[in-house]
């Protein structure tokens, strides 16, 4: 996805590690609860920042991207959870947090600036 928007791209290009990384969990170790909570909080970040991209008010941009935020924390806390539990390789659990954590660091710049405009 080439797209002008980095909140939105980096959502998307999450998206696509994560999905094969829960589809391998439950079908190779058959691990369903930590990997269905992963999904979850991904997806809840990507809706959240597509419904904040078609905002009403800057109220309504603001709770989206802050729910989005919130989630993406959820999402590192169980990368880490199944890196501990189910030994995801250091290097596949690295390029995947990392981009978790990218997410975090743009969603909070959009956060502040959106507080202070």
């Amino acid at each position: 996805m080439q797209n002008d928007n980095p909140i939105q791209e980096k959502s998307y290009n999450f998206s696509l590690a994560i999905i094969p990384l829960c589809q391998k969990l439950q079908e190779s170790q058959k691990e369903y609860i930590i990997s269905k909570q992963l999904f979850k909080s991904w997806t809840s970040i990507w809706a959240n920042v597509e419904e904040a991209i078609g905002w009403f008010s800057r109220a309504d941009f603001s709770a989206k991207m802050g729910i989005a935020y919130k989630e993406a924390r959820e999402s590192s806390y169980w990368l880490r959870l199944l890196r501990d539990i189910w030994n995801i390789s250091p290097q596949e659990f690295e390029t995947i947090h990392w981009q978790c954590e990218e997410i975090l660091r743009i969603l909070t710049a959009i956060l502040k600036t959106s507080k202070i405009n």
